[in-house]
């Protein structure tokens, strides 16, 4: 029986990945409200204590005011171009009208603003990187009170990109061996925070070789240097040339070296090669 080192396919890394994420606070937010077509829009607004509320009447808007039924703000009868604006300071339900025309308004102030939710969704835990390594960082945001506004990617203290709308996603290439922390940070209406990261290490492949075979009458072993946490397969033929190699051990490398052992082995020719599987 004879044996080939030939090898195939380099792939990617090591990556040990822990996920933390942390919620902060921010200064007051802005709410704004369009005073047009005998509308308040939107006619409910949800903010937090703190936050100004501005009104906004556009060009071709005509003698509406803002007033509050318990008397916190009363606004002049503007038309278009103008503003005005107030903050509040305490928790609570405002209604509040234009007294011209009657149409009507809410503005809802809550004790704190609900954080964004944000989860980077790729790489997962467990991803395994070989330098140079190229990858995406896929993550997803919601927020049950308002809306997100943007999400920002950073590696380590570089910001790779902000995103102001979903998909939200950065890419990072030609990372070398390394460990590195991959974060996400959204960003709501209310200007509240939220962070969610992995940690990733990226490392230097180890050669591929077939090494310390091993022949007897049932059995054929070999072992090849791994790095712990990457996949590899094993592959047989019965010529060098053949396009149909046959896949007989697929494995993520728990130790280095692996020992592989063929108990179907023949007394006929055959050929082994080891090979990386592809990047994830």
């Amino acid at each position: 029986m004879t044996f080939s080192s030939k090898t195939f396919l380099a792939a990617i890394a090591t990556a040990y990945l822990s996920c933390f994420g942390s919620a902060f606070s921010s200064s007051a937010a802005t709410a704004n409200v369009s005073v047009v077509n005998n509308a308040f829009l939107p006619a409910s607004t949800n903010i937090a204590i703190g936050d100004l509320v501005t009104w906004t009447w556009p060009s071709g808007s005509f003698n509406h005011n803002t007033v509050s039924s318990g008397g916190i703000w009363t606004s002049p009868v503007n038309s278009g171009p103008a503003t005005f604006s107030h903050t509040f300071t305490s928790a609570g339900s405002f209604p509040y009208s234009c007294t011209i025309h009657g149409f009507t308004g809410t503005i809802n102030v809550s004790t704190s603003s609900v954080p964004p939710t944000i989860s980077i969704t790729n790489p997962v835990s467990g991803t395994i990187f070989i330098a140079p390594a190229n990858l995406t960082v896929q993550a997803s945001a919601s927020d049950s009170d308002g809306t997100v506004t943007n999400v920002q990617f950073r590696i380590g203290s570089t910001v790779l990109t902000n995103k102001a709308a979903a998909p939200f996603s950065a890419v990072t290439n030609n990372l070398p061996a390394g460990s590195y922390t991959l974060s996400a940070i959204a960003s709501d209406n209310n200007g509240v925070k939220s962070t969610n990261a992995v940690a990733i290490s990226v490392v230097t492949p180890l050669p591929l070789a077939i090494n310390a075979p091993q022949l007897s009458s049932a059995s054929f072993q070999f072992s090849f240097a791994a790095n712990i946490g990457l996949s590899y397969v094993v592959q047989w033929s019965t010529n060098l040339t053949s396009p149909n190699w046959i896949p007989i051990f697929t494995s993520t490398a728990a130790s280095n070296p692996v020992v592989f052992v063929d108990n179907h082995a023949t007394n006929s020719p055959g050929f082994y090669r080891v090979g990386r599987l592809p990047n994830p």
